[in-house]
């Protein structure tokens, strides 16, 4: 008799990010799947590598369980792939760019590679030489790491990972390396290396030299010779400042992910994956899952006891999806199978602190992140002991370097972002505080719909202070701080990711990374649009005392408006903000153009032409009629050619697409189609060309919201990072 599968409910945004992208489909489109079938086909296929084992169907039958009642929830790949001719399962790998056309053009072919089946790379190019260096092969002169940084990025926008998943970058450069000046502000133009997010690589010596105020060497990786000497202060200045403006370059911690390199028999880190928070050898790979920590509080305790169950029972489930993995190359396979790395992280902290009820930004607050992180990595090490005395040690173990018990697994534990994953699980993501308790979603026909959080709900009606004009003023302002209506005990511990200080984001991040965490921690610093350098360099400092692996900041609002120009030499930029535009696009003579032929609500024939600049964004708009000699249709003509003026100059002076686009569509219906016919093309370009223009959601014109070092949409699951 078969035994009867309680239907798991999932949420309506459950239900659209799982159709969207995790689902099989026919050739239609059509779903082949629902969640009970797909959590079988995954469940099954990371079981099978235990086939020989006794304990074989009961073993599927409890991957099954974890996963369906969303209790554990393995990364994307795994998720789409697992049990499919594709079969790649990681997410995170790093590949090495050696200082040779052969070497670099050897690991762009590797990265598209991995960028088919759904994975993000990470690359350093701290080993290129500088731009302008000798290059004897040929006696002419090095372009520097940038410029192949550019053929990266192109190489990635033409890779459309399984229509499921954007190719993702992590690009690296050393402090002291001669080409970090023109690195660190690389991204000023946000519509450059659009795959792409930078960090500088920073060492202790840096950090100690900034803070002296001392200077430092910066060396020709390809001859170990001191090109040049900078004040260290000017250099971190400059990070600063660029981060202030739009969050890049991040920093990475190098020396302090080293101090914490479990194989250093094998190499040194030089880079980490897309979001950071897998630090990995050249060509290692990594699988992530998460714990939805939302799922262990019983009569507000932690339940120590399942926790610990599911811990071990990740575990082991992470260590077979090594086995059952399908790599894109064999030198990944080879160095994968070599540590058998896996990153259990969590997910659903801030749910969990809520369900305790202490406030995430408190000193209690981290103090029961750090005691669950910790219990988990305990575990996590227990269970990768006994996997160890049943299937062997990682092959790279060697006891006279690794000074550690034999265990299965070289690096058991990260806190990944878990965007999609957590809007499956309805929980929030990664370690990150919710980034609102109440939302306004516009729906179709001009309709608004309240998302209250569900926990929210929950204690607004049993304390007696729910109401729906209290949600909708919750919504309008953004946060629960300042109601009257709502206790000061449940304000502080409903603050969001903008009421909590940049301090207690920082000092979260650390401790957890101190508590439990292997490898590294994907984690934004929410800084308000007030915030200046000063908070940015002393969130940086921070961080670092704090023995974080990695930083990545951002200012609420710095990514609504773009860079428009870059000042020859580098020293100087025109900006953007979010008080004004400056500086109109100057264009070249030529631009390529594309011809639309579109019908006006009187069936007239009309032709749209627009021209794109080198990145494919559209710069011009123009109308071309055939009745232009009509008498009758003069003025329908004058108002099309004024419209199309306007949105040209709007495109020009680069005003957010989202805000053309939504000023057309309020125009809409009046008179003629145009503004809807211009609209509906503008959206098609932003859906195309991903370059995330005003934080508007691409593909369901949802808002994006930065977290976890992507920009990602709460209401579809897209993310620009996965």
């Amino acid at each position: 008799m078969t035994k009867s599968i309680p239907r798991q409910q999932l949420t309506d945004t459950a239900e659209t990010v799982l159709e969207r992208r995790y689902y099989l489909k026919d050739v239609t489109g059509k779903p082949l799947e629902n969640w009970e079938t797909l959590c079988h086909r995954v469940a099954n296929a990371v079981a099978r590598v235990d086939s020989d084992q006794p304990d074989y169907e009961e073993l599927a039958g409890r991957f099954f369980s974890m996963i369906y009642h969303l209790d554990f929830l393995p990364n994307s790949p795994c998720l789409m792939n697992a049990g499919t001719d594709l079969g790649q399962l990681s997410a995170c790998f790093v590949l090495p760019v050696d200082d040779s056309m052969d070497g670099i053009f050897t690991s762009i072919r590797h990265g598209a590679l991995v960028h088919k089946t759904g994975g993000g790379t990470g690359y350093s190019f701290s080993r290129l030489r500088p731009k302008n260096s000798a290059v004897r092969s040929t006696q002419g002169v090095a372009s520097g790491p940038l410029s192949f940084a550019a053929v990266f990025d192109a190489a990635t926008e033409t890779i459309k990972q399984g229509g499921k998943r954007r190719g993702a970058n992590m690009g690296v450069l050393r402090v002291d390396h001669p080409d970090i000046m023109e690195f660190i502000v690389a991204k000023q133009d946000q519509t450059r290396y659009t795959n792409f997010n930078f960090s500088v690589a920073v060492t202790d010596q840096f950090m100690h030299a900034v803070k002296e105020d001392l200077t430092y060497d910066l060396i020709d990786p390809s001859t170990n010779k001191v090109t040049e000497t900078l004040r260290a202060r000017e250099v971190f200045d400059r990070i600063v400042d660029l981060a202030w403006h739009n969050g890049e370059p991040g920093v990475l911690f190098i020396d302090a992910a080293n101090r914490d390199n479990m194989t250093p028999q094998l190499g040194e880190f030089e880079a980490t994956n897309p979001c950071g928070e897998q630090w990995l050898l050249p060509y290692e790979s990594c699988n992530l899952g998460s714990i939805n920590l939302a799922q262990y509080v019983r009569n507000h305790e932690v339940d120590w006891e399942r926790l610990g169950a599911t811990t071990r029972l990740a575990v082991r489930f992470l260590d077979n999806v090594i086995d059952c993995n399908r790599f894109p190359i064999p030198e990944i396979a080879e160095m994968t199978q070599k540590t058998r790395k896996v990153g259990l992280g969590i997910m659903g902290l801030h749910d969990m602190l809520i369900q305790l009820e202490l406030p995430y930004g408190s000193e209690d607050g981290r103090a029961a992140a750090a005691q669950v992180m910790s219990f988990i990595r305990q575990e996590a090490e227990t269970a990768s002991i006994e996997l160890a005395a049943l299937k062997g040690p990682f092959p790279a173990y060697d006891p006279a370097v690794n000074r550690y018990p034999a265990r299965r697994n070289a690096a058991l534990t990260s806190i990944q972002p878990t965007g999609t994953v957590s809007m499956i699980a309805d929980c929030a993501s990664g370690c990150e505080p919710y980034f609102s308790i109440v939302m306004i979603k516009n729906v179709m026909d001009g309709d608004r719909l309240l998302m209250v959080n569900k926990l929210f709900e929950q204690v607004a009606r049993a304390e007696g202070f729910y109401s729906s004009g209290l949600m909708e003023k919750v919504a309008t302002s953004g946060t629960v701080i300042g109601h009257s209506e709502i206790p000061e005990r449940w304000q502080e511990i409903f603050r969001t990711a903008q009421d909590i200080s940049p301090e207690n984001h920082i000092r979260m991040q650390g401790i957890l990374q101190q508590n439990g965490v292997d490898s590294s921690i994907s984690k934004t610093i929410n800084l308000p649009a007030s915030a200046t350098q000063d908070d940015v360099r002393a969130a940086y400092m921070l961080g670092f005392e704090l023995g974080c692996k990695g930083l990545t900041v951002y200012r609420d609002g710095s990514r609504d408006h773009q860079v428009l120009n870059t000042v020859a030499g580098g020293d100087k930029t025109a900006v953007t903000s979010t008080q004004g535009l400056v500086r109109k696009a100057t264009l070249p003579d030529v631009l390529s153009a594309k011809r639309y032929r579109l019908k006006d609500i009187n069936q007239e024939t009309i032709y749209l032409i627009v021209c794109f600049d080198e990145d494919e964004k559209p710069m011009e708009v123009f109308a071309k009629f055939p009745f232009d000699n009509r008498v009758d249709l003069k003025d329908k003509s004058t108002m099309w050619t004024t419209t199309c003026r306007l949105v040209s100059l709007a495109l020009r002076y680069q005003i957010p697409m989202d805000e053309i686009i939504k000023q057309l569509d309020r125009s809409s219906g009046h008179l003629l189609d145009l503004p809807a016919q211009l609209g509906k093309l503008l959206k098609s370009f932003m859906a195309a060309t991903q370059h995330g223009f005003a934080s508007v959601c691409p593909e369901c014109r949802g808002k994006l919201l930065f977290e976890e070092g992507c920009e990602v949409c709460r209401d579809c699951g897209y993310s620009k990072c996965s």
